[in-house]
């Protein structure tokens, strides 16, 4: 099965302790993947570890700020000492915001844009060495659909996706011709507690869940070893009208 060339496969994933990172996680933890989880929080993390074994893979726990450089550096120097390798960039962290754009403060839109686009950047930037030794060097990217539109009281987040996106295109360039993929995924609105948080307007009902994240992250990485190249993965919930 296309799957089977994961086993023992090393993945970075960042916000491992959010909705939708855990669910990565346990998704590529069934591949038998070794996964470095980064996050905030010791005691999530804790918990995803916990999972991650239990779905039959092994984790490397990094509890840390992912805007501080010297913290990323550690983390894919422990990974490449643990597991030998570095194979796969999951950059999942983010945060949103819901303000009106003249409320937001220069605090509020340094820390959405540190988290959202400078830390997955550098983590990136940082991670190539490591990923042009890897025979299926792959960097997924998770973004939103406000990466194409601009809803109303997310004008920072919305800026943080489509840079994120507009880096992610350049970054495909400029490595494919090294094998190295790059992979954006885009999706509308999934119930976890952050979308709850920016979108109080939508209800739960027929929206996509973090499981269905994680699926999507486990084809591109089993398309890995076919000729068909996927550069961006867009959904949206059910009862939305279609290519709206």
């Amino acid at each position: 099965m296309k799957k089977d060339y994961l086993k023992g496969k090393t993945a970075v994933i960042t916000g491992a302790t959010g909705g939708i990172g855990s669910c990565i996680c346990r998704k590529l933890a069934e591949y038998g993947m070794n996964l470095v989880i980064v996050g905030r929080n010791e005691m999530k993390l804790k918990e995803t570890s916990v999972a991650v074994e239990t779905y039959g893979g092994c984790a490397l726990e990094m509890p840390g700020d992912i805007t501080d450089s010297a913290f990323l550096d550690n983390v894919l120097t422990e990974a490449k000492a643990r597991f030998e390798r570095i194979d796969v960039i999951v950059n999942c962290a983010g945060v949103a915001q819901r303000d009106r754009f003249e409320d937001v403060s220069e605090e509020k839109y340094d820390t959405i844009m540190d988290i959202n686009v400078r830390a997955p950047y550098f983590l990136c930037q940082k991670s190539l060495p490591y990923l042009r030794e890897s025979d299926c060097a792959t960097i997924i990217n998770i973004a939103s659909v406000v990466a194409h539109k601009g809803y109303p009281l997310q004008s920072v987040y919305a800026a943080s996706k489509h840079a994120l996106l507009g880096w992610s295109k350049s970054l495909a360039n400029e490595v494919f011709d090294e094998d190295i993929r790059v992979h954006v995924i885009t999706p509308g609105g999934v119930y976890t507690d952050m979308v709850a948080l920016s979108r109080p307007d939508l209800s739960s009902e027929g929206m996509p869940v973090p499981e269905d994240v994680a699926d999507m992250v486990g084809f591109l990485l089993e398309m890995r070893k076919t000729n068909a190249v996927i550069d961006e993965m867009t959904f949206h919930r059910k009862n939305k009208e279609p290519f709206a």
